[in-house]
């Protein structure tokens, strides 16, 4: 078990089995940076000279990738989260002034030293068993005239000695591998942990960050949606009522004079009146789709799944109640990647799962198309972004070349 507190005797030699491996990356990521400090601090020094300038960074993205394995092994053996080190920067600067960065250069002496020793105490009392094993079984594989000897000098030179030396050791070896290793292997979780993950003070500063950038996203993503309301206005339905205002007029001044010409002023008045009425629900819905309000975003999913023209399966779970901002970033959100499916992806079938967290709103877009979605080639993923962003939610795309794209999303949504 993660926590050390196996039950039964088969539950400990699985939880001996499981610190293994952990047991094993800790000596070699202790060895690792028995090297890599030496070649830190080397560079450190070149950059007086200006070659550590170029490879600095690189060096420091490479230790940050070796400290995400690290620490997603370290949460998955306590059954923790541990925050990762989010966005790493390119230049020498920007990573020197990350909090991340100092919090990977001092795991490299600490697990220079804890980590290697931590990793060879438990591998080594995970297969002092085997020892005792060997010395039980194979005692004859030795000379006569130097036997082996496990417990306090007594040569192991026959069947008779090997049991009544070897069985003790095999006895107190297989107590302290099925009660020690765990526990080794969850300290040196601990320590790559508390190294590695960001303190209070560190989280705090990283969320203001975080909410300043989403804020400025916001910002900008309300910016254009407003001007883009105004073109829309400006352009459809106020160019309309221009008309319609113009054609009311010559009716005005044609009354008395001719009839006939004012009955053709007033329809196409009215025509154009209902087609200003249009463009305007149609500006109105991309503020606030009016399905949401009558249909709810079960109805509203379903329906835009019936009109999609690729299969589109929609799965939505026990939602509650939801604010209607997020209920209108889900809807876009989706909407979205549906019409990026049928434009682009070449696909043949649509998944879409709608689920909640507690206070969490869940979403899942995959499509069986060719992938390789590249976002900065105007794929409305940005877009999607900035509408989660702005609600504090998260997006993240997975698209390898040959398909299958996979967008999953995150959205608070407590009160």
């Amino acid at each position: 078990m993660a926590d050390g507190r196996p039950v039964g005797a088969m539950g400990r030699v699985r939880a001996t089995a499981a610190s293994v491996p952990f047991s094993f990356m800790s000596m070699i990521t202790g060895f690792a940076a028995m090297a890599a400090l030496p070649v830190l601090m080397a560079s450190a020094v070149m950059c007086v000279f200006w070659v550590g300038i170029f490879a600095l960074p690189f060096e420091l993205r490479f230790l940050g990738r070796v400290t995400d394995v690290v620490r997603a092994f370290s949460a998955r053996r306590l059954g923790i989260a541990i925050p990762g080190h989010g966005p790493r920067g390119r230049s020498l600067r920007d990573l020197i002034d990350e909090r991340g960065t100092w919090r990977d250069l001092r795991w490299v002496p600490a697990t220079m030293l804890f980590g290697t020793m931590l990793g060879i105490f438990g591998l080594t009392l995970a297969f002092l068993p085997f020892v005792a094993l060997f010395s039980i079984g194979f005692w004859w594989l030795f000379p006569a005239d130097e036997p082996i000897k496990v417990i306090a000098d007594i040569p192991i030179e026959s069947w008779p000695s090997a049991f009544y030396a070897g069985v003790p050791m095999l006895v107190a070896t297989a107590a302290i591998a099925l009660w020690l290793p765990p526990k080794i292997a969850n300290a040196s979780a601990k320590l790559n942990a508390a190294l590695l993950a960001p303190s209070e003070k560190d989280q705090l500063a990283e969320r203001v960050e975080t909410l300043r950038e989403s804020r400025a996203g916001a910002v900008d993503a309300h910016g254009a949606e407003l001007r883009r309301i105004e073109r829309d206005l400006h352009d459809g339905t106020q160019a309309r009522l221009v008309s319609i205002a113009m054609r009311l007029g010559l009716a005005e001044r044609q009354l008395e004079k001719d009839p006939q010409a004012v009955a053709k002023l007033l329809a196409d008045a009215r025509s154009g009146a209902e087609d200003a009425m249009t463009e305007l629900r149609t500006v109105l819905r991309t503020m606030y789709p009016p399905i949401l309000a009558d249909r709810g975003l079960d109805g509203a999913l379903s329906a835009i799944a019936a009109q999609s023209t690729v299969p589109t399966e929609v799965t939505v779970g026990e939602l509650g109640a939801l604010a209607a901002p997020v209920e209108a970033a889900a809807y876009f959100v989706i909407t979205e990647a549906l019409t990026n499916v049928a434009k682009h992806a070449d696909a043949s079938r649509v998944e879409v799962t709608l689920t909640r967290d507690v206070d969490v709103l869940l979403g899942q877009i995959v499509d069986d198309g060719s992938g390789g979605i590249d976002e900065t080639k105007g794929t409305g993923i940005a877009g999607m972004r900035r509408r989660l962003a702005a609600l504090d939610g998260e997006l993240w795309v997975t698209s390898p070349a040959g398909g299958p794209t996979k967008i999953v999303w995150e959205c608070p949504c407590g009160s």
